[in-house]
């Protein structure tokens, strides 16, 4: 009885829309044997329905999302969901859409951010050589600048050469 109020359940909730009965059924035996305290393995429902273990994982993966799958087994016996849930195939594509939506707003961000910081590179780039000290008097004909502590540092020329010898 359990087992075909699952199946029946699983129905209200359209995941049968699609799908072999087979794997339906051998979820719904796994979990009304499980409910009942039978221990069956997954194996020994497989064998008896004849569908892949990965098969009955996704029915049983999709029964997980349903509200019917929230319930004890006391309020599963006695309450009778009125609301149904849209078919798996429904919610995927919407979360597939959901997705997208989220990257796209994230590239969009990221864009963003990133023409931020270049804006900010630019104007310390610009203050930067505005902080430079200018070369004076004779040490603009000698290519001299200064070092780090004040000390003249000779500069060398584009041929490789020193100037100012």
């Amino acid at each position: 009885m359990t087992a075909l109020r699952l199946v029946q359940r699983m129905k209200r909730d359209w995941m049968h829309t699609g799908r072999r009965p087979s794997g339906l059924c051998g979820a719904a035996l796994l979990v009304a044997a499980r409910m009942h305290k039978f221990r069956r393995s997954v194996k020994d429902v497989i064998s008896v329905v004849k569908v892949c273990q990965t098969t009955l994982r996704k029915r049983l993966t999709e029964f997980e999302d349903t509200p019917t799958s929230q319930l004890t087994i006391d309020e599963f016996m006695r309450v009778d969901l009125e609301q149904e849930c849209d078919p798996p195939s429904f919610t995927a594509g919407q979360h597939k859409a959901k997705m997208q939506q989220l990257e796209q707003e994230l590239a969009r961000k990221l864009d963003e951010v990133e023409g931020e910081i270049s804006s900010y590179t630019e104007e310390i780039e610009t203050e930067l050589e505005k902080s430079q000290p200018k070369l004076r008097g004779i040490y603009i004909f000698l290519g001299f600048r200064s070092g780090g502590r004040g000390s003249p540092v000779l500069h060398v020329g584009p041929g490789g050469g020193e100037r100012g010898r």
